[in-house]
């Protein structure tokens, strides 16, 4: 019997030649960026990345970039989450423009995105005089820098979150509920552990956004050392001051936080795949 080779068998040189293009790629615009971050982080020694990641400005971007995250990462876990499961559960009228309005982070500049919050809320914007009316100040302070970073990682968890929810449709949910658990059991015990990776993944992507972003808090955080730099704006800062070293040492500081991040989520995945191929489990 002759032997007829499959449509989608190549030779092992195309194979190779493909993954070799792939590894030059990673090397080249993932793995050398990192190793020269680092490089020229510890260059100098360990005593001089110290001092350079904790004097005053770089620890009040530290603490800024945690606290924004700390807000707009479970904000927007909430937020995904509940549009999510409005859009795969439920028909109502205008779905279609509810999602194309969640996709418009995508589709605008972060500058743009500053300069249209500036122009909202800024002194001389729509509702600038009644916030100074009322002593509240958004724009050149923390609540601006929330909002703008809140705006743009607002679609990640509900994007990662609407196409699974929609594939798993709905039947368990509803066979649930028939067998008489409320709404929020049903949340807890059905909906939440068929979405948790998906979620997860999400928040990783929502998080990872919200410490790089740059653009928008640029414009309206006013760029106000010691009080409004986040760590990508303290970085940018010490560049151009032609400080290399320090910039080299909070930049990889903002790195070690993103690799952080990948591998807790790695962990996470890791002992789930575990526990579930346990005997126990079965």
């Amino acid at each position: 019997m002759q032997y007829t080779p499959k449509a989608t068998a190549e030779p092992g040189w195309v194979k190779w030649t493909l993954v070799s293009i792939a590894l030059t790629f990673l090397t080249l615009f993932l793995i050398l960026p990192l190793v020269v971050v680092l490089y020229g982080a510890f260059e100098a020694g360990m005593q001089v990345w110290w001092q350079a990641v904790t004097e005053p400005d770089a620890l009040s971007a530290i603490r800024l970039t945690l606290f924004v995250l700390l807000i707009v990462v479970p904000l927007n876990a909430i937020f995904g989450v509940a549009i999510a499961w409005a859009i795969a559960k439920f028909e109502f009228r205008g779905k279609t423009i509810l999602i194309s309005i969640i996709d418009m982070p995508f589709a605008i500049s972060p500058v743009v995105v500053g300069l249209i919050f500036v122009i909202l809320l800024g002194s001389q914007g729509w509702f600038g005089p009644w916030l100074a009316e009322h002593d509240v100040r958004i724009i050149f302070a923390v609540p601006g820098i929330v909002i703008v970073i809140l705006f743009g990682t607002l679609p990640f968890v509900a994007r990662e979150l609407i196409p699974l929810m929609q594939q798993q449709g709905k039947e368990e949910e509803e066979a649930s509920l028939t067998l008489g658990a409320s709404g929020w059991k049903t949340f807890w015990h059905v909906t939440l552990p068929n979405i948790k990776w998906g979620l997860i993944y999400g928040v990783v992507l929502c998080n990872a956004r919200a410490m790089g972003e740059f653009g928008a808090v640029a414009i309206v955080s006013g760029r106000i050392r010691g009080e409004t730099n986040t760590m990508p704006l303290h970085i940018e800062v010490l560049y151009n001051e032609y400080m290399f070293t320090a910039a080299f040492a909070v930049s990889s500081l903002l790195t070690g936080l993103a690799l952080v991040t990948i591998v807790v989520k790695s962990w996470i995945e890791w002992k789930d795949e575990r526990k579930q191929k346990s005997p126990s489990a079965h």
